[in-house]
């Protein structure tokens, strides 16, 4: 990730020499059964270039009578379709299919991803999506491994579970990684046997439709993957109430998720996992490779213009190293390339929309007010476009909002301490729990931090170490359930007991 980003000299608000690589855009409708069809209303949507506020082209917009042809769709695939019946390895070879036609539309699916989310072409190419190829292919081998256990029962019974697709399944995504999420979330359930109906974010749903039209090429049939373009209290309310979905996985803000959720217990009670906001912090302690430090720190609060749910957004240095670690934060962000995300010297590209772009300036402008020290950046890095400038802000306390609320941009909040007991009382000080990360030549030290911060992820010496086998999800209002690892395909498949009884058995 690091060698991705190291691209770059200086960060200013010049104009660079236009980079731009725009795709056709083939696919605007809802993606249904197996076919690309209108919304039933016949309204649609813009769809925004983050470079330049420009629309890209406009959206089918679904709704919630979209949402319910949809989930008639998956049903009807679920209860009387191939798909959950297929071997488990004749769902993987499928899956397979489907990775390979990812990587023959690479180009043309990173273009998408920039021009509707602002994300770095490099990083849709290198990353994102050979990262959801892998995705699919890890959970293609996972399909033929679904299996329960025989039970050593007490009496003369015998007993075993089995592990079923727990059915139509919804999953409501969010913008900052749009193919990420897409296959975090689709290559479990798809594995497990389920059907589903996905919400894209309405600010980039190009990728989606386009992976709905890949999954058909790939042989998936008719009614297993169903995407629906449309906005979160219409066609992401109605999943989360609809009485004929059986789960629903949801990425995005803690408010929405108490939504989700409460919908989910008012309706049918389907099962919900939630993978909400964070406020990470990274500790670093004195006897840290200082470079290193410096390195995670800057790339864990910059990486994908900040928009990252497990971003370093808060940064503990001890102080005795405390004076050249901040030295080193503001000289690299200072040089942190602010850019068209097709410039192959960009490090940093445009916040998502204008709605983010606002709302990450009025929390500058908040930490200034509260009496934060603004060491770097806090502007406009650009004319055109919504580009932000790396910000550092130091001398941050814990009551600030800056250090409690989620900004998802480029800022970073800095703090001094002495004691490891201070170092973890005030990275638990905060409402979230999603991850954490610590810098440190001390396993003593490494132990007793990893063990003590109530987070899901703790990174020891590293950041974003993120993979396929490792589980990724958060604790207290970071959420609750799995993505990655066997975990995430669990919780798309439930358990059934099966008992007999045994009759004149010589054991039990």
């Amino acid at each position: 990730m690091s060698e991705v980003l190291n691209m770059g000299s200086r960060c200013d608000g010049s104009s660079a020499a236009s980079f731009v690589k725009n795709p056709t855009i083939k696919f605007t409708k809802l993606f249904i059964n197996g076919e690309f069809v209108d919304s039933i209303s016949g309204k649609t949507f813009e769809t925004i270039d983050p470079r330049t506020g420009e629309v890209i082209t406009k959206i089918a917009e679904g709704d919630k009578e979209d949402v319910g042809s949809a989930v008639k769709a998956a049903r009807q695939a679920f209860d009387h379709g191939p798909w959950p019946r297929l071997p488990g390895y004749e769902r993987g070879r499928i899956m397979r299919k489907f990775a390979d036609l990812l990587e023959e539309n690479l180009e043309e699916l990173a273009a998408l991803e920039t021009i509707d989310c602002g994300k770095l072409f490099s990083v849709s190419k290198n990353m994102d999506i050979p990262g959801a190829a892998s995705s699919l292919r890890y959970y293609a081998g996972a399909a033929d491994k679904v299996h329960g256990e025989v039970l050593k029962m007490s009496r003369e019974l015998h007993g075993y579970t089995l592990l079923e697709p727990i059915g139509v399944v919804g999953h409501i995504i969010t913008w900052n990684f749009p193919t990420t999420l897409f296959f975090m979330k689709v290559s479990p359930a798809l594995a497990a046997g389920c059907t589903m109906v996905v919400k894209p974010a309405e600010q980039t749903p190009l990728t989606a439709l386009y992976y709905a039209h890949l999954a058909k090429l790939a042989g998936i049939p008719d009614g297993v993957l169903n995407v629906v373009t449309g906005f979160g209290p219409t066609a992401g309310a109605a999943i989360s109430s609809h009485m004929d979905i059986d789960a629903v996985s949801f990425t995005g803000t803690t408010e929405v998720g108490r939504k989700v959720m409460k919908a989910a217990a008012e309706s049918n009670l389907k099962v919900v996992s939630l993978e909400l906001g964070g406020k990470s912090p990274l500790i670093i302690f004195d006897d840290a490779n200082i470079d290193m430090a410096a390195e995670l720190a800057i790339m864990g609060i910059l990486f994908n213009k900040g928009e990252v749910c497990a971003a370093t957004s808060r940064v503990y240095v001890q102080e005795g190293i405390y004076d050249e670690v901040v030295k080193k934060l503001v000289e690299k962000a200072k040089a942190w390339v602010v850019g068209d995300p097709f410039d192959p010297k960009a490090q940093q590209g445009p916040q998502v929309d204008l709605k983010q772009f606002e709302r990450i300036l009025s929390y500058i402008e908040q930490g200034k007010r509260e009496g934060a020290t603004l060491l770097t950046g806090g502007s406009i890095a650009r004319k055109l476009g919504y580009y932000i400038e790396p910000t550092i802000f130091a001398d941050v306390k814990e009551e600030m909002l800056i250090a409690q609320d989620e900004i998802f941009g480029p800022v970073l909040a800095l703090a001094k301490f002495k004691t490891i007991e201070e170092a973890i009382k005030r990275a638990n000080s905060t409402r979230y729990g999603l991850a954490a990360g610590i810098v440190t030549k001390d396993i003593n030290v490494a132990n007793t931090v990893s063990r003590s911060i109530r987070a899901g992820t703790i990174w020891i010496n590293c950041y974003f170490a993120l993979d396929n086998d490792c589980p990724f999800g958060g604790y207290k209002m970071s959420g609750f359930g799995k993505d990655f690892g066997m975990d995430a395909l669990h919780k798309y498949l439930q358990v059934k007991s099966v008992v007999t009884p045994l009759y004149n058995t010589p054991w039990l």
